[in-house]
C-alpha cells in the first residue's frame, strides 16, 4: 500500500475509533440515571466543599494513570525505549479503545501501536504480565476481605470458619508464587509443540526476574491504593454512617468480585452498582448514595480518561511507516 493510502486509510480508523468511543460514552451517560442520583445527593453540599473533594478524587485519577505509564515504561525496558510521555499517550489511548471492547481488549492496541511493528506482540506480552501483577494484587486483598466478610456475617460453623482461613491463604500463596516464577508460562509453552514457534514473542517472560517483578507489583499495588483511596473518600464523604474499615472491605471485594466477571468498560457500571449495592448492603441501609458513589467514580476513572485519551488516538501507529510525532 502506497505510503499517502496509508495515512489516508490510518487517519479514517482514527476518525473512526474517536467518533465510536464518543457515540458510546454520550449513549451511556445520557441513559445513566446513577449519576443524576449523584447530583442530587451532593445538591445539598456546600459548593467548594463539592470542589474540593471532586478535584481531589479527580488527582488521584491522574496520579492513578500516571503509574500506569510508569509502570508500561518499566516493563518495556527490555523491548523498545519509550519516553514518560509517550507511555502516558499510550496509556490513556488504550483506555479509549477499551471502553468500547470486551474485558478492555482494546487497551492493547490502543498501547502497543505505539511500539514499532516487530515488537508490538512482545509489547502485549509485557503488558499481560503488568495486568497479572495488578490481578494479583485484587485476587490477594479480595480474598482477605471476602474471609473477613464471610467471618462476620454469615456466622458459620467453626470448622468452616478454619477452612476458610486455609483456603485464602493458598489462594493468595498461589497467585504470589505464579507471579514471581512467571517464567515457569515461558517453560510451560515452550514445551508444547504447536506453540515452540512462536517463542520469540514469549520469550520475554523468562527474561523478567524477581528483583524486577518486585518492581511491578510495587507500581501495582500503589495503584491499588491509589483507586481504592477514590472510592473511600467517596464512601466516607457521602455516608456518614459507615465505618472506615467496613468501607476497605467492601472496597477490595468489589474489585475481587468485579475482575472475575466478563465485561465491557462502559456497562460495566451496571456490574459495580448491583456489587456494591449487595455487599454494603450489610453494612448501611443508604443504597442509593453507595450506587451513585460507584457511578461518579465509574465517570471519573473510565469516562474522563477515555476523553482525554482520544486525543492520542490520533498518534496511533498503525502500519510503522508513518513517522510518530
Amino acid at each position: 500500500m502506497r505510503s499517502d493510502y496509508k495515512r489516508i486509510f490510518s487517519y479514517a480508523i482514527k476518525v473512526t475509533i474517536v467518533a465510536f468511543a464518543f457515540w458510546f460514552i454520550y449513549h451511556k451517560l445520557t441513559s445513566n440515571a446513577n449519576l443524576e442520583s449523584f447530583r442530587k445527593i451532593i445538591s445539598t453540599i456546600p459548593r467548594t466543599e463539592i470542589m474540593a473533594v471532586i478535584s481531589l478524587v479527580l488527582l488521584l485519577m491522574l496520579v492513578n494513570w500516571g503509574l500506569e505509564a510508569l509502570k508500561w515504561k518499566r516493563l518495556l525496558r527490555k523491548i523498545e525505549k519509550l519516553s514518560l510521555w509517550q507511555s502516558i499517550e499510550s496509556v490513556f489511548c488504550g483506555l479509549t479503545l477499551a471502553i468500547f471492547t470486551p474485558n478492555r481488549l482494546g487497551e492493547y492496541g490502543g498501547r502497543v501501536f505505539f511500539l514499532s511493528p516487530k515488537r508490538r506482540i512482545i509489547g502485549v506480552v509485557a503488558m499481560a504480565v503488568g495486568n497479572i501483577g495488578q490481578m494479583v494484587l485484587t485476587n490477594i486483598f479480595g480474598a482477605i476481605a471476602l474471609s473477613i466478610f464471610l467471618l462476620r456475617f454469615l456466622h458459620l460453623d467453626y470448622r468452616l470458619n478454619y477452612a476458610i482461613i486455609v483456603l485464602a491463604a493458598m489462594f493468595c500463596l498461589f497467585f504470589l508464587t505464579f507471579f514471581f516464577n512467571i517464567r515457569w508460562l515461558n517453560g510451560l509453552l515452550l514445551s508444547m509443540r504447536f506453540t515452540r514457534k512462536y517463542k520469540k514473542f514469549y520469550s520475554i517472560l523468562g527474561r523478567y526476574q524477581k528483583k524486577e517483578l518486585f518492581q511491578i507489583l510495587m507500581f501495582c499495588l500503589a495503584r491499588y491504593i491509589v483507586f481504592s483511596t477514590q472510592y473511600f473518600i467517596m464512601f466516607y464523604w457521602l455516608i456518614a454512617d459507615i465505618h472506615y474499615l467496613d468501607i476497605l472491605m467492601m472496597v477490595c471485594i468489589l474489585f475481587f468480585v468485579q475482575s472475575t466477571l466478563p465485561s465491557l468498560d462502559l456497562f460495566d457500571i451496571g456490574i459495580r452498582s448491583a456489587t456494591a449495592s449487595y455487599f454494603f448492603s450489610f453494612v448501611t441501609k443508604q443504597d442509593v448514595a453507595v450506587i451513585a458513589c460507584t457511578a461518579s467514580i465509574w465517570l471519573i476513572n473510565i469516562i474522563i480518561p477515555a476523553i482525554l485519551g482520544s486525543y492520542f488516538v490520533f498518534k496511533l501507529n498503525f502500519f510503522g511507516s508513518l513517522n510518530r510525532r
